[in-house]
């Protein structure tokens, strides 16, 4: 089908399509419905799995999870996945978009300025994902303070019996730094707590009443585990400067960041691993993903995942259903709960 097909052509090729065809999912039936009742359109800006949200948009709205440029220039509704770019261009070919809604919550690759100019809500979906991350983030820390992936390498590669045995850390009686006191920094404490270790809290923005509240400075100085739940946006907040006057005297830290690339570089994480600052680290987030050739890759003391710490299958239901009821809410002339 060439994009200088009318409506009424594509209309009319949809008739000539056998009815067993028919049954399964057709973009052309999809559009060619579109075009004859006027349904409000929702499209998928990356991969969205139709089943996940269609339940949660209107009945008479038609989902396009691969949007054509045709149906760009109709869409009322998007759901947009994390790693998906809006901008003024886009937006642009989007005249009639009323809401975009994010699944999660980071909106650093949507152009807010834009959207408020021309009319367009952008939701989020806060909280959908947040214990998903906490236990992705604490299974990473877990695994490297028991060495798990050192040992692993040493049965693997048959050390066994060769070299020393690796030995494992432990988490109770030990400090954990939650960085970030938002949803999942605290679930992330509320684990930590029940592991018996003594749990520390710095956020710029939000005072814990239940757990002891420092210093960027004294937390990577007091910690023996930390986790980064701070949204970026204001340069590195853990230099190398930072951590080798901290834990100078002191053993290496084991560090896990599920939220920012930014937060912390793979310069300073390489240089303070080589120089026994850090004993470990755990990355669901990268500068470029996806992540290729990624210079911590291989070593025995790094865990590296593909930012899916927040896919959980439960995770990404409630994401998505929260996405499309969003887009739903706006459709029938209401506003979404959680907007930015």
């Amino acid at each position: 089908m060439s994009e200088a097909d009318s409506p009424v052509e594509r209309a009319e090729r949809v008739e000539t399509v056998p009815p067993a065809e028919r049954a399964a999912p057709n973009p052309l039936v999809e559009r060619a419905q579109r075009v004859e009742t006027a349904r409000p359109v929702v499209v998928g800006l990356g991969p969205v799995d139709p089943a996940l949200v269609t339940p949660f948009l209107p009945s008479d709205a038609v989902f396009v999870r691969d949007p054509s440029p045709e149906d760009l220039a109709v869409a009322e509704g998007a759901i947009v996945r994390a790693a998906f770019d809006v901008d003024a261009a886009l937006l642009d070919r989007m005249p009639r978009l009323r809401v975009a809604a994010r699944t999660g919550v980071g909106v650093e690759r949507v152009d807010l300025a834009a959207a408020r100019a021309r009319g367009v809500a952008v939701a989020i979906t806060p909280g959908s994902n947040a214990r998903a991350v906490a236990e992705g983030a604490f299974a990473m820390l877990l695994s490297l303070v028991k060495r798990v992936g050192v040992s692993d390498a040493y049965v693997s590669g048959d050390r066994w019996g060769v070299d020393p045995v690796p030995v494992p850390g432990d988490a109770f009686g030990k400090t954990l730094a939650v960085i970030g006191f938002g949803r999942i920094g605290r679930i992330i404490a509320g684990f930590g707590s029940a592991f018996g270790m003594r749990v520390i809290v710095h956020d710029p923005f939000v005072r814990s009443d239940e757990y002891e509240n420092v210093s960027l400075e004294g937390a990577v100085r007091e910690a023996d585990a930390l986790t980064l739940h701070l949204p970026g946006g204001d340069g590195e907040l853990l230099p190398i400067e930072l951590l080798r006057e901290t834990r100078r005297g002191r053993g290496p830290l084991v560090l896990v960041n599920c939220a920012r690339a930014e937060l912390v570089s793979v310069e300073t994480l390489r240089a303070a691993l080589d120089e026994g600052a850090l004993g470990g680290v755990g990355l669901d987030v990268f500068p470029s993903e996806p992540a290729r050739a990624h210079p911590l890759a291989g070593r025995d003391d790094v865990l590296l995942s593909p930012h899916t710490t927040g896919l959980s299958e439960a995770a990404m239901a409630a994401t998505f259903r929260m996405a499309a009821e969003a887009v739903a809410a706006v459709l029938a002339g209401g506003a979404p709960p959680h907007t930015v």
